[in-house]
């Protein structure tokens, strides 16, 4: 009966530690591996025009999470991840933060799921909750920031504990954490040109992807919306008074 009871347990016993606890290692390793996984579905969906692979790894993304919510340590996504990070020293965050995060990435997938893979109708929305998604676990693996715990704190009246980088514990920061004025000016530079160029990519660039259009499209005022609808209908009356048919 005990055996039973430890294997639906959620999280692992570590001593030191007050509650049940998860390796952040893996958690971010695998992160990475799915950010992967995503990035290519995405890649050869702009650039192909298949959701092939979309489709087999959302399958693959809800049923992982899914395994999570229900017991982390048979999820294939974080045996991977501790396979890669397996000699190195453990990074303990509390497993009840975690798993509320992984509810939401399922909750995320499964509709995900239904219309890439049962049901399939793409769209420009379905394309941001896939950046988004794509987003989030780029910050995990990357930065360690856990948006679903972030709300997992918001919402739970106790004080959380054991949190990713540590950042429930931290209280003051360390001078090397610190940004001095000119390296604060660099960063700003750093953002403002980063957002200008994407900004510009998006909008300036030849249209070569049926996404690049429909996000340009997105972007434009009500003008310059005006102005691409009457060079369409002047493009159709030329191609209708050229047409040799006739």
């Amino acid at each position: 009966m005990s055996k039973l009871k430890e294997f639906f347990a959620y999280g692992e016993k570590v001593p030191g530690y007050d509650v049940r606890v998860l390796n952040e290692r893996e958690a971010r390793a695998a992160a990475g591996i799915l950010f992967i996984g995503a990035f290519l579905g995405l890649t050869n969906g702009v650039m192909l025009g298949t959701a092939v692979f979309s489709e087999y790894f959302v399958s693959f993304f809800a049923l992982d999470f899914t395994i999570r919510v229900i017991q982390p340590r048979y999820a294939p996504s974080l045996l991977l991840g501790r396979f890669f990070v397996q000699n190195q020293t453990p990074e303990y965050v509390g497993a009840e933060q975690k798993r509320f995060a992984w509810l939401l990435g399922m909750v995320i997938a499964w509709p995900m799921f239904y219309y890439l893979v049962i049901d399939f109708q793409p769209n420009p929305i379905k394309v941001l909750v896939c950046l988004i998604c794509m987003a989030l676990l780029f910050f995990e693996s990357a930065f360690s920031v856990c948006l679903g715990c972030k709300i997992f704190h918001l919402i739970k009246k106790a004080k959380p504990t054991h949190c990713p980088g540590g950042v429930c514990e931290m209280r003051i920061k360390e001078a090397v954490q610190k940004f001095d004025p000119v390296q604060k000016f660099i960063l700003i530079v750093t953002v403002i040109a980063i957002s200008y160029g994407s900004y510009l990519y998006m909008t300036k660039l030849e249209d070569r992807t049926v996404l690049v259009k429909k996000i340009k499209v997105m972007l434009m005022s009500e003008e310059e919306l005006q102005k691409l609808e009457e060079a369409e209908y002047q493009k159709e009356l030329e191609e209708f008074d050229n047409d040799d048919d006739f």
